[in-house]
């Protein structure tokens, strides 16, 4: 089994950029997720490919401190995509096969229940925000 290539912050920038330059509609609807929302049961997870993950070691817990420096939450559409922070350091990329677009997938586990989340990659909301100690 391959694991999933790492992204740093050029390289996840380089996707979101080339994300930016589709202006095909598609069935994925990707650009229609600027902000995390829940996973649709109707969207097109056989035309999604991995393109990378933000997941750093697997045995090193990542934090779960949000970054909002200028008042947003986790579900605003301009809420930083700050890759040390959570949940984009649980992230994987994918890509869709159909149009090529770009989009952060994870899945949120809470007490009682598993719920898939996305949201498309914008090149102008990538943060490389250290974490404070």
């Amino acid at each position: 089994m391959m694991s999933e290539q790492a992204l740093d912050i050029d390289g996840l920038t380089a996707l979101a950029q080339a994300s930016a330059l589709v202006t095909a509609g598609c069935g994925c609807e990707i650009a229609s997720y600027p902000g995390w929302t829940r996973t649709p049961v109707s969207f097109p997870q056989a035309h999604m490919r991995p393109a990378g993950t933000l997941a750093g070691d697997p045995y090193d817990e990542p934090t779960f401190a949000e970054y909002h420096p200028s008042g947003t939450n986790y579900w605003s559409p301009d809420a930083p995509i700050a890759i040390h922070y959570f949940p984009y350091n649980r992230c994987s990329v994918q890509q869709c096969t159909v149009c090529l677009r770009y989009c952060l997938t994870y899945v949120e586990a809470g007490g009682y229940y598993v719920e898939p989340r996305i949201r498309a990659l914008d090149a102008r909301l990538i943060v490389d925000a250290p974490v404070a100690d």
